[in-house]
């Protein structure tokens, strides 16, 4: 499933992919992979794999 991110002005930002295994990725307007949501853990992580925090919070890995 992908869920397609947006600013204000309606700019695509990003999106969202859901794989067979239960992690989400956050990809770029380019579709360069920014980071890893895993909804088990309840954590983020980056690209490189450092921890962001404790929820989702790949739409701020797409702004920042």
């Amino acid at each position: 499933m992908r869920q397609y991110l947006r600013d204000s002005n309606g700019r695509l930002i990003g999106r969202r992919e859901e794989g067979i295994v239960v992690r989400i990725n956050g990809r770029d307007d380019a579709g360069r992979l920014v980071g890893r949501y895993d909804p088990a853990r309840n954590e983020t992580r980056d690209l490189n794999g450092r921890f962001v925090g404790r929820g989702d919070f790949l739409a701020s890995l797409l702004i920042s």
